[in-house]
């Protein structure tokens, strides 16, 4: 399983960019919002990945931050949404208008993405409503629309760390979220992770 890539931009298209890594190029699908985030070719990059396996293909999808990649495993896991339309959602909506309209059923909302109609939006609203927490604060919608999540740091990883472990998404950003307010924003990831970790259990 690839997780992450970090690399040099060597190029983009419209749907997809190549990150080269040691020589090696990886073509990794991605949103129209994490190719503008990347930045210029030829510089440095990294960015989260979710590989897709098939009977005859295995494809990388890759994200500017990690509560994208989140969100596309919980679009992918809704019936009817493959990976080109949870991109299409992730293109038009940030994390944070996507956890409001979730949790509000805001179908027109989610339907502004192309290739969603009303009765797929409202499929993707029922079914992900109980998985993703209550409406976030614009601090939250900022950090990524799970809880009131600090922009930046170790934050991002951390919650996808406890989501890995189980962790709701809501209750792993409000456990970072205390965590990272505790031991500052100069912490390590294995430090955030171990309070989040103590916090989130209590």
């Amino acid at each position: 399983m690839i997780a992450k890539l970090k690399g040099r931009l060597d190029s983009t298209g419209l749907d997809h960019a190549i990150i080269d890594v040691g020589g090696v190029g990886y073509l990794v699908g991605a949103s129209s919002r994490t190719l503008a985030a990347l930045g210029p070719v030829g510089e440095a990059v990294t960015v989260h990945t979710e590989m897709l396996v098939s009977e005859d293909s295995i494809r990388l999808v890759g994200f500017a931050r990690a509560e994208e990649r989140d969100w596309f495993r919980l679009l992918t896991s809704v019936q009817g949404v493959g990976s080109r339309v949870a991109l299409a959602i992730l293109s038009a909506l940030e994390p944070g208008e996507l956890h409001r309209a979730v949790a509000t059923g805001d179908k027109a909302m989610i339907a502004r993405a192309n290739g969603v109609g009303p009765k797929l939006a409202q499929r993707i609203a029922n079914e992900l409503k109980d998985k993703i927490g209550a409406v976030p604060t614009s601090a939250g919608a900022a950090g990524g629309g799970f809880a009131a999540v600090p922009v930046g740091g170790h934050s991002a990883d951390a919650i996808s760390a406890l989501q890995n472990l189980g962790f709701k998404p809501a209750e792993a950003g409000t456990a970072v979220a205390a965590a990272e307010e505790e031991l500052g924003e100069g912490a390590s990831l294995d430090a955030l992770v171990r309070l989040a970790l103590r916090k989130a259990a209590k």
